[in-house]
């Protein structure tokens, strides 16, 4: 019996300041060691949808401040490197990011701060989620409907799932509940690198995996 017709949805976020800016390295620790989990969350992953978050190189807050604000090309690398998702929850990842920062303090001891204007202002959002309305009752059905979605559906379909039960997207949950015959695009989906991607090219990566295109072509 064919599952139920893949639920299509959308997310946006409401973002707030934590009033806690960070001026310098040492502070930008201290103030990571205090603040909400979720917060630590938004700057590594949560900043994809944001549409003015551009960087080819460094996919995070942290990562970015650190080559931008405190010109410190070490560290920066240091933190792009950071995958949360391979942390066993928020906290785990926060013990490694103090941990990283606690290491460069400790060979740069004295860093310089950055001007007025350049600080690292901790934020935390609340997501919002809604049904977009559009559904897909078969595999042939969900590629279809891929290029249609907005760039948060995506986000919340393909990579926020990953921190629920399960940790794997969305679209391939529902794929493997068809059973035999889906094989070859759920191969196709588990080699995409969401991080590589800005949400745009992600969603043409996954409609041509879906779609059964070459992966280049879902990035021309």
């Amino acid at each position: 019996m064919p599952p139920e017709p893949f639920r299509f949805m959308d997310c946006a976020l409401i973002i707030l300041s934590l009033g806690r800016p960070a001026q310098s390295l040492r502070e930008l620790r201290d103030r990571a060691a205090e603040v909400p989990p979720q917060s630590i969350w938004h700057h590594f992953y949560e900043t994809l949808l944001r549409p003015t978050f551009d960087d080819p190189e460094y996919r995070n807050d942290f990562a970015l401040w650190a080559r931008r604000g405190l010109r410190d090309h070490v560290l920066a690398e240091r933190l792009a490197v950071i995958d949360p998702l391979e942390f066993d929850g928020l906290e785990r990842l926060r013990e490694h990011l103090v941990d990283v920062l606690d290491d460069r303090l400790a060979e740069a001891p004295a860093p310089p701060a950055v001007r007025s204007g350049q600080e690292f202002h901790f934020l935390r959002s609340q997501m919002i989620v809604v049904d977009t309305g559009l559904r897909a009752a078969t595999p042939g059905e969900m590629g279809e409907q891929i290029m249609a979605l907005p760039p948060g559906s995506l986000y919340y379909h393909f990579i926020e799932a990953r921190r629920r039960p399960g940790g794997g997207d969305d679209f391939s949950a529902w794929l493997t509940s068809w059973g035999p015959g889906v094989e070859t695009l759920l191969q196709r989906l588990a080699a995409i690198d969401f991080r590589l991607w800005p949400l745009p090219d992600l969603r043409r990566l996954v409609g041509a995996a879906l779609a059964g295109r070459p992966a280049v072509e879902g990035i021309r």
